[in-house]
């Protein structure tokens, strides 16, 4: 590529260290990057070496150049449409043979590449040794050892890569022998190629003629898109090869040369790696057998989760505090600075009281990704999601289905959106529709501020046990939702699940800072803009039209600010939605009004809840928080703030998250039933937790 800044791609296995390795080059400096065609999130950052600096992309884990998964396919797309100067393979040194694998297919391809010998800490301690000189001296590549989430070798691997970046070197690929029928096939189709300048500027002839041999599927797209007589004569004639190959060897030419890399492979571990002669149960496998029991495993998890939310409302509650003590002051400097009127109306009640209302709750959601992160860089959360697999199973989901649970804020947190995508990985489209209908009840990052908010408000002697109770209650609607969904509408069986528990590992501090961070700007980053437009949006909605004179001045004091808001756009439709849902719910029409901006960000339940309370409120010096506003609010009490917590949880998803389904499932008919679902579900639940309640309340 024609740059000025060269450009390093991160590739390898997933659980690697490939992301460890990613923060150790760039610390904080990275985002997610945009790809055209690209779905699948890639990474970028800025490495820096004394005055030289770097884009570094985090690619997808992959296992292969192969592809079968949209992770697997957006790693090869990038690297062929992209063109990256180097490629750092991430190798986990401890399952060299497996990983080796890929480093072959990146050599065939030709692209400059150093192997980052990760993990060799972990390797060394289960007795491998392994020859690294040795190894660069075979592939004729460098090979630089690294521990990721230490740092160790991080300087010297970005040297080394701004120096191979530096040569701008042609691709070349490396010259493999797959077998006598293979190999004059390949010749053939290489030949042909080169004649046809078939994709030239692109890849090399010998990497395509491969490809083509292989019968693979995206190469074959790729070429049929171009439209050329050449080009579908070169695919027949790969397609009579292959079947040459097939009926000489009586294999697939894919598993044929499959069989060459490893043989490949094999060889070179042989001549590189020394292990013990006597295997040895390692710390890893002894702590799983405790940890994935079936009777201890989910015992230990429970208690694991149960601690984490425990402790993450203790120790934010102080930070807390404090943020909602900064806004209240914020809320009376502006509101005796500001003169009286629209403007002063619009800044204290519709942007500070709104935004306020859900920033308030950042010291909770960072300590929260905090802890989320130790579990994802010990490698614990691959161990939730083996102890999930059993359950998942007898719901009619595939063990991969975790992965969408999880990220969609399986522990609290997370986001619909992502989750929702990274059900791509399922194969079977009734398994991937049962996942994307049912994550959208897991608790997301979004819900969590109106947790905190009724939890402080009505449960806060019990802060954790409630927020663990609600994670199990999810839980149990999103399963729910999935045996009722598989058992009707999407009927089939459950396909195999296949899950590679990682080493666990110590993780470093940057890297959990880094984690935390991210997540806790993007939710920052969301509340300066969507949730302050949507809180903006909502003000003026509840402000207009305003009330006639002939009506307001008969009013004074609370009562003419309740009867403003009743009049306005927002406290309209308030007030017919009431007629249904306060006989049935105990939602009052203000509630309503807060329910009705949720299906733009759910956040927006809680700034619109800070917006309504504030309009009706005179005195600025009578401010408080929001919390023990709704907690001395006549018509408020636990059982109706518990039956509000239902309905948020299982109400309509966001419009960002029916976008995202509709984009999934490619209809705006299951968007919609998405849609009417969830927000059914959520009212008879209500109805039921608030009916039943009030018998007892």
């Amino acid at each position: 590529m024609n740059q000025t800044i060269p450009v390093i791609a991160l590739a390898g296995n997933p659980n690697s260290g490939k992301t460890s390795i990613f923060n150790a080059l760039t610390g904080a400096r990275q985002h997610v990057a945009n790809y055209p065609g690209i779905t699948v999130e890639i990474k970028e950052g800025k490495a820096h070496s004394g005055e030289l600096t770097a884009r570094v992309i985090d690619l997808p884990g992959t296992y292969s150049l192969t592809p079968y998964s949209p992770d697997e396919v957006a790693a090869r797309d990038y690297l062929l449409e992209q063109h990256p100067d180097v490629v750092i393979h991430v190798v986990d040194s401890s399952n060299l043979e497996r990983n080796l694998y890929l480093t072959t297919q990146l050599m065939e391809l030709g692209v400059p590449v150093i192997i980052a010998l990760n993990m060799i800490d972990i390797a060394e301690a289960r007795g491998i040794r392994i020859d690294s000189e040795g190894l660069s001296r075979i592939l004729g590549i460098p090979v630089i050892r690294t521990i990721g989430n230490r740092g160790t070798g991080a300087d010297e691997l970005l040297q080394k890569a701004l120096s191979v970046a530096g040569e701008r070197t042609s691709w070349i690929p490396i010259d493999l022998s797959y077998g006598q029928s293979s190999d004059e096939a390949l010749k053939i189709l290489k030949m042909k190629i080169r004649e046809a300048k078939l994709l030239g500027d692109m890849v090399p002839p010998g990497w395509l003629a491969l490809r083509l041999l292989e019968q693979d599927s995206h190469t074959i797209n790729r070429v049929e898109k171009l439209h050329l007589p050449a080009g579908d004569e070169i695919l027949n004639l790969s397609a009579d090869l292959a079947d040459g190959v097939f009926r000489e060897m009586n294999d697939e030419t894919e598993g044929v040369i499959a069989d060459h890399r490893y043989g490949f492979v094999a060889g070179v571990v042989k001549r590189v790696k020394s292990k013990p002669a006597v295997n040895r149960v390692y710390l890893s496998d002894r702590m799983d057998t405790f940890l994935t029991n079936p009777v201890l495993g989910p015992i230990v998890m429970a208690a694991v989760l149960f601690g984490l939310f425990q402790f993450t409302f203790f120790i934010s509650d102080t930070p807390i505090t404090w943020m909602e003590e900064f806004f209240i002051w914020l809320h009376n400097i502006a509101w005796g600075v500001l003169p009286e009127g629209f403007l002063r109306s619009m800044v204290v009640n519709g942007a500070i009281d709104g935004v306020g209302g859900v920033v308030g709750f950042v010291p909770l959601i960072m300590f929260m990704f905090f802890f989320i992160a130790i579990l994802e860089d010990t490698g614990y959360m691959a161990r939730i999601a083996f102890l999930m697999d059993r359950i998942f199973r007898k719901f009619g989901l595939h063990g991969n289905s975790i992965v969408p649970f999880i990220i969609s804020g399986g522990i609290t947190g997370g986001c619909a959106v992502p989750g929702i995508m990274a059900a791509r990985t399922l194969r079977d489209p009734k398994e991937r529709f049962a996942t994307i209908f049912s994550v959208p009840f897991m608790n997301c990052g979004a819900k969590l501020p109106i947790y905190a908010l009724l939890i402080a408000a009505f449960f806060s002697a019990h802060e954790g046990t409630m927020l663990f109770l609600l994670t199990i209650i999810s839980w149990s609607f999103a399963m729910i939702s999935a045996k009722l969904l598989r058992s009707t509408i999407l009927k089939g069986e459950s396909t195999s699940f296949v899950l590679e528990l990682p080493p666990y590992r110590l993780p470093s501090l940057k890297s959990l800072l880094i984690h935390m961070w991210q997540r806790t700007w993007l939710y920052l980053r969301k509340a300066g803009t969507v949730i302050l437009f949507a809180s903006i949006v909502m003000w003026a909605l509840m402000t207009f039209p305003t009330l006639p004179l002939d009506r307001a001045s008969s009013l004074t004091g609370n009562e003419l600010a309740q009867v403003k808001l009743s009049y306005s756009f927002a406290g309209r439709a308030g007030r017919i939605f009431e007629n249904i849902t306060k006989p049935l719910m105990g939602f009052d029409w203000k509630t309503d009004v807060a329910l009705i901006g949720g299906f733009a960000a759910k956040e927006i339940v809680v700034s619109t809840l800070g917006t309504v309370y504030s309009m009706g409120e005179i005195d600025a010096e009578e401010s408080s928080s929001l919390s023990e506003r709704l907690a001395n609010e006549a018509g408020w009490n636990p059982v109706m703030a518990f039956a509000l917590i239902m309905f948020t949880m299982l109400y309509i998803p966001c419009i960002a998250t029916v976008a995202v389904i509709k984009r999934e499932t490619r209809s705006w008919k299951w968007a919609g039933f998405a849609v009417v679902y969830t927000t059914g579900i959520a009212a008879i639940v209500s109805t039921i937790v608030y009916q039943i309640g009030m018998l007892f309340y």
